[in-house]
């Protein structure tokens, strides 16, 4: 979360005060948002969910994705992108990703087996797919995309919004996103067909309380239903958003260009996929090194990509333990339906991803930074690096016995 306050505050007492939760009813603050958010994204359909996790879900089973289909997901990305795929009962397969940090397009043509139906490109750390090339690629090979937008929410590609350039595109908008509710996510889609099944998988009596459609046969489903609450937040939260990201992107601007030479020492800012575009969350740098990297991190508040831990494949427990569901007569790895896809994940899987995850390191970006607080982060990664790469042959004893360095705190965004 970047910034919410009085405004928030205002409109959650307002429905509070009017005793109207529940989203199905008049001047609905949920209702409001779907059009509103819509509009933004450029999109005809958007359909609030509780979660980012239960968004991707319900854009899979809008889709049409279920048991007999392989969903290609990167390797770097939080779980919920395969469990996702897991929930309605199809199997994900990794695929490596590139020095953006997001999914490679080489890999992914590479990846596409005969029964596989879909692909997740997430737009990870803010940071956007190269969207051009997967779209390519999909339309070449018959498959459906979902973008997982949960961490690029506000982002674009090439002058369009992040989600909508796929078939369909997940939201979140919980806590550490740049536009939040505490929790809760969505779907958006410009074919009404994913639409309505997006929503009856989100709630399987919204066809009751907004009038039955003869578009599609409901069908059973947990629901994971909106409240009015997460509503009125996400409409004050949409009126900051281009003011949070145009904040950052200068930020990130300013900060790029106060580091441009420091490429000479080895510090080489990632590669990015529409960069005018980005959200700029992160200003991200691929070091020659894993020891460079950490000794980085160590010196000012930044992160590894490779050490984030539940946003690694290596982390994703109940894929690579085959424990798809709560119950072993739903597991989609046991289903007769899923014999014969890609089950098992090799003991090699992601070499390369890694590689690339534990040489690049991550200085996040805030809309509350001075000017001063840019330029103290901009020394601070300059003395950051000379540490790291200066000294990038000495051992960890030793660099501890290195020069201390000046260095200003600033809160680390994971």
């Amino acid at each position: 979360m970047y910034t919410a306050g009085e405004e928030e505050i205002e409109a959650i007492a307002r429905v509070i005060r009017s005793g109207a939760l529940f989203r199905y009813g008049k001047d609905s603050e949920c209702d409001r948002f779907e059009a509103r958010y819509a509009q933004h994204l450029g999109v005809e359909h958007f359909a609030l969910a509780a979660s980012g996790t239960y968004g991707l879900a319900a854009g899979l089973i809008g889709l049409g994705i279920g048991p007999g289909d392989e969903v290609l997901v990167p390797a770097h990305t939080y779980m919920a992108t395969a469990t996702a795929v897991l929930s309605v009962g199809a199997i994900p397969v990794i695929v490596d990703i590139d020095e953006s940090l997001t999914i490679d397009p080489i890999a992914l043509r590479d990846a596409i087996g005969p029964r596989t139906r879909a692909v997740i490109p997430v737009h990870m750390w803010g940071a956007a797919c190269n969207m051009n090339a997967i779209m390519d690629i999909a339309a070449k090979r018959g498959l459906l995309v979902l973008e997982d937008v949960c961490q690029g929410i506000g982002g674009g590609y090439e002058g369009r919004k992040l989600g909508s350039i796929g078939h369909a595109g997940a939201y979140s908008f919980n806590y550490f996103k740049n536009m939040t509710s505490g929790e809760g996510g969505g779907i958006a889609t410009s074919d009404p067909k994913v639409a309505e099944r997006a929503r009856c998988a989100i709630d399987p009596c919204h066809f009751y309380w907004q009038g039955r459609s003869d578009s599609i046969k409901p069908f059973a489903g947990i629901g994971a239903r909106a409240s009015e609450l997460m509503g009125a937040m996400l409409n004050v939260q949409l009126d900051r958003l281009d003011g949070i990201i145009e904040a950052m992107r200068a930020e990130k601007k300013t900060v790029l260009a106060g580091t441009r030479h420091l490429s000479n020492l080895g510090l080489t800012p990632s590669p990015m996929n529409s960069a005018d575009d980005d959200c700029a969350a992160q200003v991200m740098y691929l070091l020659p090194s894993e020891q460079a990297a950490q000794t980085f991190s160590r010196t000012i508040p930044s992160v590894v990509a490779g050490k984030t831990g539940r946003h690694n494949f290596t982390q994703w427990d109940q894929v690579l333990m085959h424990e798809g569901a709560h119950h072993p007569a739903l597991n989609p790895y046991a289903l007769p339906e899923n014999q014969g896809l890609r089950l098992d994940y090799p003991d090699d899987l992601g070499k390369r991803s890694l590689d690339i995850l534990n040489r690049t390191v991550m200085v996040a970006m805030n809309p509350a930074h001075s000017d001063s607080d840019i330029q103290d982060m901009i020394h601070n990664i300059d003395a950051a690096a000379r540490v790291a790469l200066e000294n990038a042959s000495l051992d960890d004893v030793e660099l501890r016995k290195a020069a201390p360095v000046d260095l200003q705190k600033f809160d680390s965004v994971n």
